[in-house]
C-alpha cells in the first residue's frame, strides 16, 4: 500500500494528467530527414570557402557598408549557384534567405588587433568558455564595453567557414531579451563573433567559480528568463530554432542578471512540416544531452527541454550538469526527486534562505524535463506556465508533494 501510495504522488504520475490535454505529439520519421547528404555538403563546402574569401577581400577596404553584403553584390553569379546549392540541400540555410536581407548593418566588423587588445592576446585568465570546436575569451573594448568573444578553431577549414556563416545567419534571425546580442564580427586572422558581455560573465561562472552566493531570487528570475529565451526560439520566431546546447556555460548574465541564451554554433533550423531532424554527427555537451539523441540521433524541441531541466537541476542543487567525477546531475537527482525530498536537493549554500512554493515549481518543472521519453516531456511554454505558478500547476504541486510540504510559508 505505501509504495502504492508513493506512485501516485511521485511527478512520473501527475505528468500523465498535466500531458493529458496537450497536443500529440509524434517522433515519427514519416515527417522527419536526415542531416547529412556527403557529396552536397562537399560540394557547398567548396563554395563556403570561396565565399569567404570574397568576404575576406571587401573587408580590407573601408567598413562604410557591411562587408558580407557588399561582397555578395560583387558576384551575382556566385550568389545564385549559393541557393541552388541551399535548395537542392536537405536542410534550409540561414545564410541565404530572402537574398541575405536579415544581415544588420549596426553590426561593427573588428580587426584581429582589435581583439587581441580587448582580450589581452586571448590571455588563458580571460577564458570564459570552452567547447568541442571553439573558445570564448572575455575582454573589453577601449570605450571600457565588455564583450564575449568566441574563436572558431578546430575543425576543417571549410567545415569552420560553414559553421561561421551558419551562426551568424541564425543570430541575424533572433531578437528578444533572453537571447544574446551580437555587436560584430571578425574574419581577420581567423572566424570571430563578438557579443555583449557584463562583468557576471557566463552562469556556469557565477554559480560554479564566484565566491558570491547567487541568491534563490536571482535563480528563479534566472529560470524564467531561461525558459522565456527557449519559447521565443522554438515558436517566437520566423522558423523553429532548436538550440541544441543549453547549458549554464552558454547563459550570459547581463547587468542586471537577466539570462541571456548564446553559442548558436550548433542550433538547427527546423521547417514546420518536420517533427523531428535525425543527425549522424555526434555533437553537444555530456550531462545535457537527451537520451533519444544519445541513441538516435534525434533533434526536435524536447531536445532543448532535456537540456533545460539539466539546468534546473543546477539552478537548484548547486552542482554542475557532470561532476569531477564525471557523475552525473541527474542520475544522481533522479531518486531524489521520485521520494520527493526536496531538502536534500537544495544548494547547502542556500540555507533555508529560499521561497517553498519556487522551489517546488522548480523542482516538479525539472522531474518532467528529464523524462527519458520525449513523448512525456511538456513543451516549453508548458514548462514556463508552470514555474510562473498558474492556478493549474499550483494544483499540480498540491497533488505531487506530501501536505507535510506546505507546513511553512508558501
Amino acid at each position: 500500500m505505501e509504495k502504492e501510495k508513493v506512485n501516485t504522488y511521485s511527478p512520473d504520475t501527475v505528468l500523465e494528467d498535466f500531458l493529458r490535454t496537450a497536443e500529440s505529439e509524434s517522433d515519427s520519421s514519416n515527417a522527419s530527414t536526415s542531416e547529412f547528404d556527403g557529396p552536397k555538403i562537399q560540394r557547398s563546402a567548396s563554395r563556403w570557402t570561396g565565399f569567404l574569401e570574397l568576404f575576406r577581400s571587401k573587408s580590407k577596404g573601408h567598413f562604410a557598408k557591411d562587408p558580407l553584403i557588399s561582397s555578395l553584390k560583387l558576384s551575382k553569379r556566385f550568389s545564385r549557384s549559393m541557393r541552388e546549392t541551399s535548395s537542392s540541400s536537405v536542410m534550409p540555410n540561414p545564410i541565404l534567405d530572402n537574398g541575405l536581407s536579415y544581415f544588420k548593418p549596426q553590426w561593427k566588423l573588428f580587426t584581429l588587433s582589435e581583439l587581441q587588445t580587448a582580450t589581452n592576446n586571448f590571455h588563458k585568465e580571460n577564458l570564459i568558455g570552452k567547447g568541442g570546436y571553439a573558445e570564448v575569451h572575455k575582454g573589453r573594448l577601449r570605450n571600457g564595453q565588455y564583450i564575449a568573444v568566441k574563436r572558431l578553431m578546430r575543425g576543417q577549414q571549410d567545415e569552420r567557414i560553414g559553421d561561421f556563416l551558419s551562426e551568424l545567419g541564425i543570430m541575424a534571425h533572433i531578437n528578444h531579451p533572453n537571447t544574446a546580442k551580437l555587436i560584430g564580427y571578425a574574419v581577420d586572422g581567423g572566424l570571430f563573433l563578438v557579443l555583449e558581455l557584463s562583468p557576471y560573465g557566463s552562469l556556469a561562472n557565477m554559480l560554479h567559480a564566484s565566491k558570491q552566493k547567487l541568491e534563490w531570487k536571482i535563480r528563479y528570475k534566472v529560470a524564467i528568463g531561461i525558459a522565456e529565451g527557449i519559447l521565443y526560439l522554438h515558436e517566437g520566431g520566423q522558423r523553429r530554432i532548436i538550440h541544441r546546447d543549453i547549458k549554464a556555460a552558454n547563459i550570459l548574465l547581463t547587468k542586471d542578471l537577466e539570462p541571456q541564451i548564446c553559442d548558436f554554433g550548433l542550433a538547427k533550423w527546423l521547417p514546420e512540416r518536420w517533427t523531428h531532424l535525425t543527425v549522424s554527427k555526434f555533437e553537444g555537451t555530456f550531462g545535457y544531452l537527451a537520451p533519444e539523441f544519445l541513441m538516435h540521433g534525434i533533434v526536435d524541441e524536447k531536445t532543448d527541454v532535456f537540456a533545460f531541466g539539466v539546468l534546473l537541476l543546477e539552478l537548484i542543487t548547486g552542482r554542475r550538469a557532470l561532476d569531477y567525477s564525471q557523475q552525473s546531475l541527474v542520475i544522481w537527482a533522479k531518486p531524489l526527486l521520485k521520494k520527493n525530498r526536496i531538502r536534500e536537493l537544495v544548494d547547502p549554500s542556500l540555507a533555508d534562505d529560499y521561497n517553498l512554493l519556487q522551489i517546488n515549481l522548480m523542482v516538479l518543472a525539472a522531474s518532467l524535463c528529464v523524462q527519458q521519453s520525449s513523448i512525456r516531456r511538456p513543451r516549453i511554454n508548458q514548462i514556463l506556465l508552470l514555474l510562473r505558478g498558474n492556478s493549474k500547476s499550483l494544483d499540480l504541486i498540491r497533488r505531487c508533494r506530501k501536505p507535510s510540504h506546505w507546513k511553512r510559508n508558501r
